[in-house]
């Protein structure tokens, strides 16, 4: 599992480091849409499609194999980019996935329990990397259909393949942006104004990508801290009004409250809720 997963991050990995290449502004004076407009009619591919290990594998070997062809990439500069992406990669899946939303929102919710560090770092982190494959499966499955099959077909070279990913990569990000956050970003840079979303270069799309989920987290993390503030204070206002004003309020409602959440199956309705969150 551990191998599936750098190797999946290591094609996003690549995308990223090529995309910037080919995402170009192009210039018009149509302001930034909604990235909506252009990805509401598409349907998600099946999630059965995601590119297994062998696959992915054979792309690796494909990639860095000789060529004598003129056009292809060298394999020095194919083997610089691989091993480039790796010393990158924690900060790939952090920035251009869904994994930054999910576990902001798990850190809500222990900080709300008090639970202080149950469940532990690692159980958080982990079951947020498994929630992030379950939502970006969907994106994977269509790197599958659009760019890597057709690479392993010999149906298109190495860099268009990487283009079609990037785009993937690109219109799961816009999905999540928010129109405010691509504009503040393409006045910042002081570019021409795109004439649909997916003009909008990587470098632009990400930082607003990440603000964008930024917002939304820390949204979800206060309606989630809200039932639970509301029983700290129900129970200092009893030991208060009992004149137990000696006794830790958070340690008599902690009960209550992990009672409350899982009777409410607390768990399931945060990954459910979490996973459909995703356009």
């Amino acid at each position: 599992m551990v191998r599936h997963t750098r190797s999946i991050a290591l094609v996003i990995s690549i995308v990223a480091l090529t995309a910037p290449l080919y995402g170009q502004v192009r210039p018009s004076v149509t302001p930034p849409t909604m990235p909506q407009a252009t990805t509401s009619n598409l349907k998600p591919p099946a999630t059965n499609n995601v590119p297994s290990i062998g696959e992915l594998v054979a792309v690796m070997e494909k990639a860095t194999a000789q060529k004598d062809q003129g056009r292809e990439w060298s394999t020095p500069v194919k083997l610089v980019i691989i091993f480039g992406a790796l010393t990158i990669l924690p900060s790939l899946l952090v920035m251009m996935t869904s994994f930054t939303r999910i576990v902001i929102v798990l850190s809500f919710v222990r900080r709300a329990l008090t639970t202080q560090s149950i469940p532990p770092t690692i159980a958080i982190m982990g079951l947020g990397l498994f929630l992030t494959f379950y939502t970006m499966a969907p994106t994977y499955a269509k790197m599958n259909t659009e760019a890597i099959q057709p690479y392993l077909a010999d149906k298109i070279s190495f860099a268009t393949a990487a283009q079609k990913a990037a785009d993937c990569m690109k219109e799961f990000m816009l999905r999540q942006s928010r129109k405010a956050d691509l504009a503040l970003f393409v006045q910042m840079a002081k570019a021409p104004a795109p004439a649909a979303p997916m003009d909008v270069p990587m470098h632009i799309v990400v930082p607003a990508f990440i603000i964008s989920e930024f917002r939304t987290a820390f949204e979800i993390g206060c309606l989630l801290f809200i039932p639970f503030l509301l029983i700290d204070m129900v129970i200092a206002s009893v030991l208060l009004s009992a004149g137990m004003m000696m006794l830790p309020p958070v340690m008599i409602s902690l009960p209550f409250k992990l009672i409350l959440f899982i009777l409410v199956d607390g768990w399931g309705l945060l990954a459910k809720s979490l996973s459909l969150g995703f356009r």
